[in-house]
């Protein structure tokens, strides 16, 4: 679809560029759509010297880094809100408060493509959505169906698709709880919506729990009589008691016969997921099966990285929460010596504890200065008589693993987020990966 008549010469204010990758994109595509563009951020130029030098040479984008000004905000046509903005936003508050549209690049993107006749599939879930979603769109390419992937993926402008989107391509959009702000800005839901499941997660973010769920439920509030609506068991009552526009659809899990190249049970409940929504856009048992059973795991997620003297490694860098490491460890097996630990989010451990006391043979928590989350897991672990090995970094983790490991698997599997001793989990995936290609 031509892009140039929604964008060109209109006053476009990025909010928050970041470090990801995605806000350069969104730059650069509004930049070459004729748009005069203003990039702010709270960081510096400093800090964020790669994009700042990635988006010099378009003459119509100009910066404001190191903190914001309201005037950039409410002397603007449009303003496009990163992720993670806090919902009590000042400046956000200001634009609105000056008419200017607040939209998030997503939810535009997803506008946009349906109005082009595009079938807007949006996956969302505290756990699974990130598989989930690459599951959908592998199997509709090993089908020779047109399909877009976008969301929630590392360094991919979600937004800069749009001319390439034509009437019957589908588009699958993994969106997480701030990007689906976004949706209920513009008052829109997916055509195919799949809330996996809601767990504790972003307590460091939302007040509590139904302000998280209000956001994720923007997935299915606005869907029409012909949408679909597929949820997870353990979420679709929560989400009947909204009254929703449509009932929501419970998928069985997939037969024992299909044999998965990805490990345990939850595994097999997100290819239930994909194999439901599949069969919403059309296509055969045959075609999902095929696709499913060569769909391989995705990176940072259960990937199984390589054997080291007989000792599988695997890599579950984006387990931030402690109900993905207890998945993630009932999925692996006992004999697992676990790497683990991070910076605080504040949800309760005990379960993770508990079945750390199941499974793991051996314990390496991350320390640094301000991985609270650590602390407080190694405080929970000392009352309940486990032991456990600290690591000040990744690499001395990983060689005592080895060193410890005789029989079983290591579980690189966090718990926690990443920040303080990286600046992202994708650093933190980046680095065990390079590491553990690295030992001879």
């Amino acid at each position: 679809m031509d892009c140039t008549n929604l964008f060109k010469d209109k006053r476009i204010t990025v909010m928050g560029v970041g470090l990801l990758g995605r806000g350069v994109g969104d730059a650069r595509f509004l930049a070459t759509c004729g748009a005069e563009v203003l990039v702010t951020d709270k960081k510096t130029e400093t800090e964020l010297r790669e994009a700042v030098t990635a988006l010099k040479e378009y003459p119509n984008i100009t910066f404001h880094l190191g903190g914001h000004d309201l005037k950039d905000f409410t002397s603007c046509d449009m303003v496009i809100k990163a992720a993670s903005v806090p919902l009590n936003s000042p400046e956000i508050a200001a634009a609105r408060a000056a008419g200017v549209e607040v939209v998030m690049s997503t939810a535009l993107f997803a506008k946009y493509a349906s109005e082009a006749g595009a079938k807007i599939v949006g996956v969302t879930g505290t756990r699974g959505k990130t598989t989930v979603a690459h599951m959908i769109s592998h199997v509709l390419k090993k089908a020779k169906k047109p399909a877009f992937l976008g969301g929630n993926i590392r360094g991919l402008s979600t937004l800069a698709m749009l001319p390439n989107v034509h009437s019957g391509d589908v588009a699958i959009l993994e969106l997480d709880s701030w990007q689906l702000q976004g949706f209920g800005d513009l008052k829109m839901s997916p055509h195919i919506a799949v809330f996996t499941n809601l767990m504790p997660d972003h307590q460091n973010y939302y007040k509590d729990m139904e302000e998280y769920f209000s956001d994720k439920a923007n997935i299915f509030r606005y869907q029409q009589p012909t949408d679909v609506l597929i949820a997870g068991a353990s979420v679709a009552e929560r989400i009947r008691a909204t009254q929703p526009p449509l009932d929501p659809i419970v998928p069985e899990l997939i037969s024992s016969k299909w044999k998965l190249q990805v490990i345990g049970e939850h595994n097999r409940e997100n290819a239930s997921f994909a194999a439901a929504a599949l069969a919403a856009l059309g296509l055969e048992e045959q075609e999902i099966r095929a696709g499913l059973e060569s769909f391989e795991p995705v990176e940072g997620r259960l990937q199984f990285v390589r054997e080291i003297n007989g000792i599988r490694i695997y890599n579950d860098n984006n387990a931030t929460t402690p109900e993905a490491t207890i998945a993630a460890l009932r999925a692996v097996g006992k004999n697992t010596t676990l790497i683990v630990g991070g910076s605080e989010k504040g949800l309760a451990l005990e379960g993770l504890v508990e079945e750390i006391k199941e499974k793991a043979s051996h314990v390496i928590l991350l320390v640094q200065g301000n991985y609270k989350g650590s602390e407080r897991l190694a405080d929970i672990l000392k009352k309940e008589n486990v032991a456990f090995e600290e690591a000040g970094n990744l690499e001395t983790a990983i060689e005592s693993a080895l060193s410890h490991t005789q029989k079983g698997a290591i579980l690189f599997s966090p718990a926690f987020a990443s920040f303080g001793m990286f600046k992202n989990e994708y650093e933190r995936n980046d680095q065990f990966l390079r590491l553990v290609h690295g030992f001879q």
